[in-house]
C-alpha cells in the first residue's frame, strides 16, 4: 500500500511530537519557492508590481480597519461585498508576510479569522437564499467555497505565526467548520460534476491538506463516500473532453478553472503521486490552452451562460498562467501573461515574472481547432475557424457542443462571427448583471429563461416557434450533436455538424464555410438543411450588431404600432419592425459595423418571408438589451433548405468622410441540389465565379460528381472549393 509524503509526514507528526512544527509549516506552497519569492520580490517588474498592488489593497484594508458583518445581503449588498473584500485581504496579507516578514500581516489576518472564529459557528442559511443551495456567508454557497479556496490559503501562509490556542479556536471554527458544511453538510452539491462542486472540493481538500486532516482530502478527491463516483477526479475526469473543452462553456471554463488549477497544484505539493498533471490525458495544462484559444481579443466568446465583458484579464486567468507555466514552462504562456500585464503573488508568479524578464516568452498560437465535447470527446464539438493568427482576424464559431448542464442554452448547431475587432454575429449570452443589487440581486433575471436561453435568441433552426428539447435542459443532456466534419485548411476552412431529436421528427444539418475571396475578410458560407415529419414553422434567425445602411427587398413596415412576434419561447420577447418577401434577387440586408460593411446574402426558400426585430418586447424592467436580428421564415414546409452567404466589405473612415464599397461586391448566389450533394455558385461583381460543393457523404476520400450549367464537377472528399469549373 502506498503512502504520500504529506499522510507519512502527517502520521509521524501525530505520534512523535518532536516534529510539531511540520503540522504549522505552510503546505500549499513549497517552502524553497516561498524563500526565492522573499528574496526576489522586487527583482522583476512584472512580481514587483504585483507585489506593490497586494501591498496598496491590503495596507487600505488595514487601514480601514477589520469589519466582519452579519451576512444579510445578497449578491452586490454591502455584507456581500465586505467578507469578499476580507478574503482577498486575508490572502494578500497572507503572502505578504511570506515576503516580507512583516508580522504586521499576519497579526492582521489573525484578528481577522479570530473574528470569523466568533460569528461563523453561530451562522445559519443565508438570508437571502434562493433557488441555489443557500451558503452561509453569502447566498449561495458557492460564493462560501470561493471564500474558502482564498482564505485557505491566506491562513496557511500565517498558521505558523499563531499561538496553539489561536490556532485550534480558528482551525476549529472557522476551516473546519466550514468545510464540514460544504461537504457533509451540503452533500448534494458537493456531489455533483459540476463547477460548484470543483470549488467546493478545492477548498475542502486544501484545507485538508493545511489541518492535516486525510479525512477531508479523500473527501475533496473521491466525494462525501469516498467512492470516486464523485469528487475532485471525477470531476477532472468528466468534466473536460480530451481536447481541454469544458462542458459549459468557455465563460465557465474561465470560472472553473482557478480551482481545478489551484488544487491541482496542491495536490502536486502534498502527493505527487497522484500524477494530477497527467490525469485524463494530461487535460488541466490542455484546458488552459484551450481556455485561452476560446478567446477573441482576449474576451471568452459568450455561449451559453456568459457575460460579454469577461476576458483574460481576470483573477482566474492569472492563477491558470501563473500556475500552467510552473508546472510545464510553456513559453507561450508567458506571452498571454505579458498581454495581461498582471500575475499572482505567490512562487509561480514569480516564475513567470523572471522568465518574462529574461525573454523566453514566445508567441501564443491561436488557431483554427476542433475543440471535442463529453468525457470522451464524442458529445459533439465547438469549431473555432481563424482567417488568421492577426488580432482583428475573422473568427467563426460553430457551437455544435453538448448542452452544457444547467447553464446550457438551447442552440444546437447555432454559430457567432468575430471580424475587425469587433462582434459581427453575435450571441445575447446570459440576462444577468452580476452583483448589481437592484437587478434581483446580481442573480439570472428571470428573462435568462424566457429569452437568452430560448432557441429564437440564437443563429439557428427554430421549428413551430418552439425551443430544442422542449425548454428542458436534462433532456437536452442526453442527444448532443455530431460533429460530423472540420478543416482548418486555409483554401477552406469548414464545419458539419447534424442534429437528430432536438424536435421530434426533425433532423438538421449544417455546414458553416470561411471562403476568401480576393482581399478582406473571407465571406462565411451557411448552408442549413431541415428534414422534417410533419409541415411545419421554420425560422433561422440571424443576430447581428451594427446599423442598416440598405435593404435589397420591399419592407413593411411598423412606423405606428410595433407588434410582437410571438407568446412563448422567447418570441414573446421580440418586436416586429418589418416584414417582407424578398426574391434571389434581391434578398440581401447591409449593415455597418466599426468601419466595416457587411452584407447578408439570402437564397429564400420558396414561400419564406424575412422579419425584421429587436430584443426588448415584454419587458417592463428594462431587463434586456436591444439588439437587432433577421429571422427567416418558411411556412408549411416539411423539408427545406436555407443557404445564405454573409460577406464582409468596403470601409468607413468618419474622420476622413471617405467611404469604399459600401455596395456587396457579389452580384449572385445560386444554390443546386445534386444526386448526392449541394453547390453553391458565388458570383463575383468582379472576377471569376466560385463553386463551393458540399457533399451528403463527410468521407475524405469518396469522388464526386455534378453537372451545374452544363458543366461537370468533380471533387473528392466533404466540401471543396472549385475556382475554375472544366467543361465535359
Amino acid at each position: 500500500m502506498r503512502i504520500s509524503l504529506w499522510a507519512l509526514g502527517f502520521a509521524l507528526a501525530t505520534l512523535t511530537p518532536g516534529l510539531a512544527s511540520a503540522q504549522t509549516a505552510p503546505v500549499l506552497f513549497d517552502s524553497a519557492g516561498l524563500k526565492t519569492m522573499a528574496a526576489d520580490a522586487k527583482r522583476y517588474p512584472l512580481f514587483a508590481a504585483e507585489f506593490e498592488r497586494t501591498k496598496k489593497s491590503v495596507d487600505k484594508a488595514m487601514r480601514a480597519g477589520i469589519v466582519v458583518p452579519v451576512p444579510k445581503d445578497p449578491g452586490g449588498g454591502f455584507t456581500h461585498e465586505q467578507h469578499k473584500r476580507n478574503y482577498m485581504a486575508l490572502y494578500g496579507a497572507g503572502l505578504l508576510y511570506r515576503i516580507t516578514g512583516n508580522k504586521a500581516y499576519a497579526d492582521f489576518a489573525r484578528t481577522m479569522l479570530l473574528e470569523y472564529a466568533r460569528l461563523y459557528p453561530t451562522l445559519g442559511p443565508h438570508p437571502a437564499k434562493a433557488n441555489e443551495a443557500a451558503g452561509r456567508l453569502f447566498w449561495q454557497s458557492l460564493n462560501d467555497s470561493v471564500w474558502l479556496v482564498y482564505g485557505v490559503q491566506g491562513y496557511d501562509a500565517i498558521r505558523d505565526t499563531l499561538s496553539p490556542a489561536d490556532r485550534e479556536t480558528i482551525d476549529t471554527n472557522v476551516f473546519r467548520k466550514m468545510a464540514e458544511f460544504l461537504s457533509v453538510g451540503n452533500a448534494k452539491t458537493f456531489n455533483l460534476i459540476h463547477n460548484h462542486a470543483t470549488w467546493a472540493a478545492a477548498g475542502v481538500g486544501m484545507t485538508g491538506y493545511v489541518l492535516h486532516d486525510p479525512e477531508l482530502v479523500a473527501r475533496a478527491l473521491k466525494g462525501t463516500d469516498k467512492s470516486g463516483k464523485a469528487g475532485f477526479l471525477a470531476q477532472v475526469d468528466q468534466l473536460f473532453s480530451p481536447d481541454g473543452y469544458y462542458t459549459e462553456g468557455p465563460y465557465y471554463q474561465r470560472y472553473a478553472l482557478q480551482p481545478f488549477v489551484v488544487f491541482a497544484d496542491a495536490i502536486q505539493a502534498n502527493q505527487p503521486e497522484l500524477k494530477i498533471w497527467e490525469r485524463h490525458g494530461g487535460v488541466l495544462p490542455k484546458a488552459i490552452r484551450s481556455t485561452i484559444q476560446l478567446t477573441y481579443d482576449g474576451y471568452f466568446f459568450p455561449l451559453n451562460d456568459a457575460m460579454p465583458d469577461k476576458s483574460l484579464k481576470t483573477d482566474e486567468l492569472y492563477q491558470a498562467v501563473a500556475i500552467g507555466y510552473a508546472a510545464t514552462r510553456d513559453p507561450s504562456f508567458l506571452s498571454i501573461a505579458k498581454w495581461q500585464g498582471r500575475t499572482i503573488l505567490t512562487p509561480a508568479g514569480l516564475a513567470v515574472a523572471r522568465d518574462l524578464a529574461a525573454g523566453k516568452a514566445q508567441p501564443f498560437a491561436y488557431a483554427s481547432q476542433l475543440f471535442r465535447d463529453g468525457p470522451n470527446g464524442d458529445q459533439g464539438a465547438l469549431a473555432v475557424l481563424r482567417s488568421s493568427a492577426e488580432d482583428d482576424a475573422e473568427v467563426l464559431v460553430a457551437k455544435n457542443s453538448a448542452m452544457g448542464m444547467g447553464h446550457g442554452h438551447f442552440d444546437k448547431l447555432g454559430w457567432i462571427l468575430y471580424d475587425g475587432g469587433n462582434a459581427i454575429v453575435t450571441d445575447y449570452g446570459s440576462a444577468r448583471f452580476l452583483n448589481i443589487e437592484s437587478k434581483d440581486g446580481g442573480r439570472y433575471l428571470k428573462e435568462n429563461e424566457s429569452w437568452a436561453k430560448q432557441t429564437v435568441a440564437h443563429n439557428t433552426l427554430v421549428v413551430n416557434e418552439t425551443s430544442n428539447f422542449g425548454g428542458k435542459w436534462k433532456v437536452g443532456e442526453d442527444l448532443a450533436p455530431k460533429q460530423l466534419f472540420f478543416s482548418g485548411d486555409d483554401a477552406l476552412k469548414a464545419s458539419t455538424a447534424e442534429m437528430a431529436g432536438a424536435w421530434p421528427g426533425v433532423t438538421f444539418r449544417r455546414t458553416l464555410a470561411q471562403l476568401p475571396l480576393g482581399k478582406g475578410s473571407p465571406v462565411v458560407l451557411d448552408l442549413l438543411r431541415v428534414t422534417g415529419g410533419a409541415p411545419a414553422t421554420y425560422d433561422l434567425p440571424l443576430h447581428y450588431a451594427g446599423h442598416i445602411t440598405d435593404v435589397g427587398f420591399p419592407l413593411q413596415s411598423n412606423v405606428a404600432a410595433r407588434p410582437v412576434l410571438g407568446t412563448a419561447n422567447g418570441y414573446q420577447h421580440i418586436w416586429v419592425d418589418a416584414t417582407g418577401t424578398p426574391t434571389a434577387d434581391n434578398a440581401t440586408l447591409t449593415w455597418i459595423n466599426g468601419g466595416r460593411f457587411y452584407t447578408y446574402r439570402m437564397l429564400p426558400p420558396a414561400g419564406s418571408t424575412v422579419i425584421l426585430g429587436e430584443s426588448g418586447a415584454n419587458d417592463p424592467r428594462f431587463n434586456l438589451r436591444r439588439e437587432p436580428m433577421l429571422i427567416q421564415r418558411v411556412t408549411g414546409a416539411k423539408d427545406t433548405v436555407f443557404v445564405s452567404l454573409l460577406e464582409p466589405h468596403g470601409s468607413y473612415d468618419a474622420a476622413a468622410e471617405t467611404t469604399v464599397a459600401s455596395a456587396s461586391q457579389i452580384k449572385s448566389l445560386r444554390h443546386v441540389r445534386t444526386a448526392d450533394g449541394d453547390v453553391i455558385v458565388i458570383e463575383p461583381v468582379k472576377g471569376a465565379p466560385v463553386i463551393v460543393a458540399v457533399a451528403d457523404d463527410v468521407a475524405t476520400g469518396k469522388q464526386h460528381t455534378a453537372q451545374v450549367d452544363g458543366r461537370t464537377i468533380r471533387w473528392t472528399g466533404h466540401i471543396a472549393r472549385i475556382d475554375a469549373v472544366g467543361a465535359k
